[in-house]
Order: structure tokens, then sequence, then C-alpha cells
């Protein structure tokens, strides 16, 4: 049997996926052809859930950040996530109750977004286990943004200090596609440049990545590890660098592909229950 190949263009959508099973082979080029394919494969494997988490101080605090991002940064992430099929997104900030991740809340997310810089102390360490429960043992994804890098949560996942150089020059940052199969790097060309970044510099003081999609240059000479992958238990970790809070880095099309593409590949796998089994067990085999 022939495999139904269905293949939507580059500007809609870059993948190509093969549907066993039909005994004919046909492309679909036409526009609503290919967002029918999207939906039906969307309700046969279901929405990601997301959280975009956000401080939300700056932009209440800082003019200059207010202009950029008026209604949050995490507000921009999630309005470019709701635009994207496959994803069911809520966000949460810092001044909610329990930092708007409450038990139910963390029940309902595959995959967190988190962006913080000025209120890491803050953030009760009630919370940050819990997170980290949800990662380590229940496989829930975590993306962290920029100066989330010191965040309790990825510094506990880390078990580092994760400190690095860092200049705020409105510089030039060239990001190169290190990992090009990665599905992180999908739809991304082999690097490509925001004109005005803050710099961050090695040494980047993080736990050798299990996998490396990103590095940066910039235009002061000094180079960055910006796109790192771990995996912690049955949890799968993305960090990403651009991001600095005066700057509409969120609003540049390469940035926000990269972290749809990073939610797609920290979501959670479907995996039988109770997972995972601590603890004294009986054998599988007869011991006599």
């Amino acid at each position: 049997m022939q495999n139904f190949a269905i293949k939507i263009s580059e500007r809609k959508c870059s993948r190509s996926f093969a549907v066993p099973g039909f005994p004919f082979r046909s492309r679909w080029k036409d526009y609503y052809s290919g967002f029918f394919v999207l939906y039906v494969l969307v309700f046969a494997m279901g929405e990601i859930k997301v959280t975009v988490w956000n401080e939300y101080l700056h932009e209440r605090k800082d003019p200059r950040v207010a202009k950029v991002y008026p209604d949050g940064i995490h507000a921009v992430i999630a309005d470019y996530l709701k635009s994207q099929l496959g994803f069911q997104v809520r966000a949460a900030t810092l001044d909610e109750p329990q930092h708007g991740l409450t038990d139910d809340v963390l029940s309902a997310t595959d995959v967190l977004v988190w962006w913080g810089h000025m209120a890491h102390d803050r953030v009760s360490d009630e919370v940050v286990e819990r997170i980290q429960q949800k990662v380590v043992l229940e496989g829930m994804g975590l993306i962290v943004l920029h100066s989330g890098h010191f965040s309790k949560i990825f510094r506990r996942l880390m078990g580092t200090t994760c400190n690095l150089k860092w200049r705020e020059a409105n510089e030039k940052e060239r990001l190169w596609v290190v990992s090009t199969g990665h599905p992180i790097a999908e739809g991304i060309a082999e690097y490509f440049e925001i004109e005005h970044a803050e710099m961050y510099g090695e040494p980047f003081d993080i736990p050798a990545p299990d996998e490396l999609v990103f590095i940066s240059w910039f235009k002061g000479g000094e180079v960055f590890r910006s796109g790192c992958c771990f995996y912690r238990g049955m949890g799968k970790i993305f960090y990403f660098r651009p991001g600095h809070e005066t700057l509409p880095i969120y609003y540049d099309p390469n940035v926000m592909r990269v972290i749809g593409n990073a939610v797609r590949w920290a979501a959670p796998v479907e995996r039988p229950k109770p997972i995972p089994i601590f603890g004294n067990v009986k054998p599988l085999e007869n011991l006599q």
C-alpha cells in the first residue's frame, strides 16, 4: 500500500506528513486543503497545553519596557502561540496567588514557558519544588528564556550557578544553527541575526547541554551557547538566549518560530501510568 503523502508549502507549513493505509498518492498544495489536514492532525494528536509565565514587573515599572511590551512580554509570546495551530495557551504572572502556578494550573500544563529577570528571589520555593516535580516525574516541558537563566527553577534543574558574562550595548547578534536536523531549528536558515541585542558571553556556568541547537556571535567578539537542550527525568528543558526587555526581540519571526518549535519538542510523550516506578518491586520472572 502506498502512503497518502501531503506536503504543505513552506509558507504555510514546512513539514511533510505521510499517512499510511491509503491506496493512492497525492500532493495538496492548496492553502485551504493544507490547513484542513493540519486541523485533522491537531484533532487526532490533541493540543499542547502551554502556560506562559512572566514576572510582569518591568512592563509596569519602566516606561521604556512598557512602550515595547504594553501588555507584557507574556502577552506577546502567548498571542504568537495562540496564532499557531495545535496550542492551547494561558498566561500567569508573579503577583497572582501562587504566582499563577497552582496545582490545577500545572496539572493542565504540558509545557511551561518562563521569563524572569528582576524578581527571581520572590518566586516561592514551594512553587519551584512543584515545577521541578512536574518536569522530572511527570514530563512537563520547560522553556527558559533570556535572563531566566538565573531563575530558581533553572538553577535547581542545572545544579550550577548558571552565571555568565553580559553587556548592554545594543549590538548585533548572529545565531548559528549547529544542529541542522533538530526539530527546534525547523524552518530556520543557516543563521539569523538580531540587529540590537544584549550580549551574553561565555563562560556560561551550566552542565554540558545534552543537545546544542544554536550558538551566538556578538559584534563585540563574544560567543555564547544560546540554544541548549537538557533532559531531566521524564522532562525536556530548552534554554533560549534572545529576549532583553527593552528591545522588541519577541516580535522577531525567527525568535518566535524557535519558541514555537521548542514548545512542540518539549511536550511530554505519552507513557502508561504510573511512570516512573521507584522503590522495592517484585521480579518479572519466577526466581525459584
